[in-house]
């Protein structure tokens, strides 16, 4: 999957930060890596342009899935980085899973779509468009019919997306909106697994949990190897992946700097730092 490893850097899918500037994440942590899968859609501004377009079209569900689709398979005709993932992971899911098993692809709100339903697609399968609030509508392979359903007694479900981390999404949304059907995700496969625990957690709900790249020291060997870190960046990243807290734990103590200016910046990173401190994340009090 060295092609797809590529496509993520070339992309800015996975950003790396500067020496001894972490980036804040929403939940008030800290670390040094950044993904946003659906970069490797083409770009960041082709990405950005799609998930706007997804937010006109959620007022009409049923038409939304069409819509979509139509505008993932102009950019697979037409862009060569997608079409390389598309093709790579529909390869992956033919080695590794018995299609004839599938009955539907199923992809949730929002970034799962960028993936799913030309996935769907390409397999030939009717998709399930799975919204945050549950609801669920079908379409058929070619996005041609879209319905509600609220019964698919007894169907097998691959779940595609873009990314899993803590599986949050899965546990919240969509097992339990598939499991409303009557059905059950029987298989999930996702363009990258940040490898913190969501594989674990779906595979303990009886889902088989597949990626086509895995955030680990073997991709950060990678990106030392190419240049794109430095040594000091990659032993954060090393740190990191072995036991996040602690690492960044460590570098606040010998970086108090780092959460003073933070504090003194603009009104995300103000808030971000405070949510920090509000709730000793990493037990510096």
């Amino acid at each position: 999957m060295s092609d797809v490893m590529s496509y993520l850097f070339e992309t800015n899918a996975i950003r790396f930060c500067e020496e001894n500037k972490p980036f804040w994440y929403t939940s008030g942590k800290i670390g040094p890596y950044f993904i946003n899968t659906h970069f490797v859609y083409g770009s960041e501004k082709e990405a950005t342009e799609l998930l706007s377009f997804i937010d006109d079209c959620l007022s009409d569900k049923l038409t939304l899935p069409k819509k979509v689709f139509d505008k993932t398979l102009i950019q697979y005709n037409n862009n060569e980085i997608y079409k390389n993932i598309i093709d790579t992971m529909k390869s992956f899911i033919n080695e590794n899973i018995n299609v004839d098993e599938i009955d539907y692809v199923s992809g949730g709100e929002r970034r799962d779509w960028f993936f799913s339903n030309i996935i769907a697609h390409l397999l030939g399968k009717p998709h399930i468009t799975i919204f945050k609030d549950l609801s669920t509508v079908v379409s058929d392979s070619n996005f041609e019919n879209t319905e509600i359903i609220t019964s698919l007694a007894g169907k097998k479900v691959l779940h595609v997306a873009d990314l899993i981390t803590v599986a949050s999404s899965y546990i919240r949304a969509w097992i339990p909106a598939i499991n409303a059907l009557g059905s059950k995700i029987c298989w999930s496969c996702v363009v990258v697994d940040r490898m913190q625990g969501g594989k674990d957690k779906i595979e303990a709900e009886g889902v088989k949990s597949f990626s086509l790249v895995q955030v680990d020291t073997a991709l950060f060997k990678k990106a030392l190897n190419l240049k794109i870190i430095n040594k000091s960046q990659f032993d954060m990243l090393k740190g990191f992946f072995e036991n996040p807290d602690e690492t960044m734990r460590q570098f606040l103590i010998e970086h108090p700097e780092f959460l003073e200016n933070s504090l003194n910046s603009d009104e995300k990173t103000k808030k971000r730092a405070q949510l920090l401190i509000d709730g000793n994340l990493y037990n510096l009090n």
